[in-house]
């Protein structure tokens, strides 16, 4: 009778700490110094228990290291296309306003994303043109990061048709080409440690950190036949145009920010796009458009790779954060977040 109460009491303490273990989740810290919550553990929400789950499409467990509530938050592994920050499509962009525009640039050509004195984070575009189409159809290709004097760039691998057992991502850091092995986790750090890479899933799938100025999701898809069927893009038979769809999260960014995406977090900005158009397109490309992925020469690019990032880190200002937009309709006629 003994040994079976032994037995019973150490069952149900098992049963007792393997709940509290799923309750609690996983403990984490901030690793930004100058933050409130530098070092200060912490413990993931029941919604998010992890930050690094085997599911890919599961939520991760973060911590907003410029908030003064220092409180674990959640957020999708993979870009949400429908929140503030999204390039996706061809391409259809939703600013840090909320609001949902098409820059459409020019296929074979470069523009600026975003440009501010400590960061510069340009795309490369590919595209087509068919018979009687009066500009070209675009896709992001690639994006090309400048930070101080230390170049990143992420591109998707040009395929004659779509293999979701491949891996279709190529990295670069200083021009020179870099692995990130395909297994979950998988971690690359830049020697400086100003440039992260994770693995979201073991292929086509990255989270892309430079610390204390942005995060970026990246997905690499193709142009599916269903899209092709829609819009009539007329997608050849040796070229799926497989293409980025990305989304940003932003720390501090100056007042003058510019860039496609980078100028609707502006203070003050004014949104172009007509409100209720199908495909409000908002223009740009003379302001944006750059010589190459990793040049910071645009007509309004206020980039300076003299202005290091530890400079950055010290006057670091408020964060832009993912807004959560996917409660409501979200059509693509128009979204627009209350902050």
């Amino acid at each position: 009778m003994k040994l079976s109460r032994i037995y019973g009491f150490l069952a149900t303490v098992l049963l007792i700490v393997c709940g509290l273990a799923r309750v609690h989740g996983a403990t984490i810290s901030c690793l930004s110094r100058g933050s409130p919550c530098f070092l200060k553990k912490m413990t993931c929400p029941d919604e998010c228990p992890s930050n690094s789950p085997s599911n890919s499409k599961a939520k991760v467990c973060y911590v907003n290291c410029n908030s003064p509530i220092c409180k674990p938050e959640c957020k999708n592994k993979k870009p949400n296309c429908n929140a503030p920050g999204a390039a996706c499509l061809d391409p259809r962009f939703i600013g840090g306003d909320g609001i949902v525009f098409y820059f459409h640039g020019k296929s074979d050509e470069h523009f600026s994303l975003v440009s501010d004195r400590y960061i510069q984070i340009n795309a490369h575009f590919i595209g087509l043109r068919p018979a009687s189409r009066p500009r070209d159809y675009t896709w992001i290709q690639a994006l090309g990061v400048l930070s101080g004097s230390e170049s990143f760039s992420i591109e998707a691998i040009r395929a004659a048709k779509w293999d979701s057992e491949m891996d279709h991502l190529r990295f670069s850091y200083n021009g020179n080409e870099l692995t990130v092995p395909e297994v979950t986790p998988s971690t690359w750090h830049s020697p400086e440690g100003h440039f992260r890479v994770e693995r979201s899933t073991s292929k086509n799938s990255v989270a892309i950190t430079i610390q204390g100025v942005a995060e970026i999701s990246v997905n690499v898809v193709p142009v599916t036949k269903e899209d092709d069927r829609i819009h009539n893009y007329q997608i050849p038979s040796d070229d799926c145009f497989a293409h980025l769809e990305v989304q940003f999260r932003f720390f501090g960014l100056s007042p003058k920010v510019e860039g496609v995406l980078g100028r609707t977090y502006q203070p003050n900005f004014e949104n172009q796009a007509k409100p209720g158009v199908a495909m409000p397109v908002v223009g740009g490309e003379d302001r944006y458009r750059t010589s190459s992925l990793l040049s910071a020469d645009c007509a309004a690019c206020i980039f300076s790779p003299l202005t290091h990032l530890d400079q950055k880190r010290d006057s670091m200002g408020m964060e832009h954060s993912i807004l959560d937009c996917t409660g409501g309709a979200t059509s693509g006629n128009g979204i627009m977040c209350r902050r």
